[in-house]
């Protein structure tokens, strides 16, 4: 019974401090890396088809609650975001298509909005060990913020700012 405990006791300590790791891989001005993949029609989208926007990235997964509360979020700031011309990028890096289908289902979104199936390219680039994982990106797709989960209220706050941004001559 001992070893049991002790055991339970360990498994959650390692859970314990993979939590509580700091969440941005990537520092404030950092370039964020591009990469090319497919979007649910089969059509390739790059992050660089956006330069000049401002860019949410989302790396998430379709079973994740977290990653379904980040996606109200995000809708519930959608005037934001379209009064700033902001992309939405959402890569699902590990889930299939018919997944994201069934998790996209009945959803709208008013902004210029991509789901995109990672095909590993995304998750080495990003180096993803936090879901959902958020990154702002300014419209030279520098980066602006990176970490986890963002709040309505936060999220709303951080695209106001790289907003009043002057862009780059």
């Amino acid at each position: 019974m001992k070893k049991v405990v002790l055991r339970a006791l360990a498994v959650l300590a390692v859970l314990l401090l993979v939590v509580s790791l700091p969440a941005a891989a990537l520092e404030r001005g950092d370039q964020a890396p591009e990469f090319t993949l497919k979007n649910l029609d089969g059509r390739e989208v790059s992050l660089s088809d956006y330069r000049g926007r401002i860019v949410l990235l989302k790396l998430a997964t379709t079973w994740c609650p977290t990653c379904k509360q980040q996606t109200d979020d995000i809708l519930r700031a959608a005037d934001l975001l379209v009064e700033h011309d902001v992309v939405v990028l959402e890569v699902f890096v590990q889930d299939s298509e018919r997944m994201v289908r069934r998790y996209l289902r009945g959803k709208t979104f008013p902004m210029t909005f991509e789901a995109l199936m990672d095909n590993g390219q995304a998750h080495r680039a990003y180096n993803v060990y936090l879901i959902p994982r958020m990154l702002v990106l300014d419209r030279e797709h520098r980066v602006f913020h990176d970490g986890g989960q963002l709040f309505e209220e936060d999220l709303r706050r951080l695209v106001g700012e790289v907003a009043a941004l002057k862009p780059a001559p």
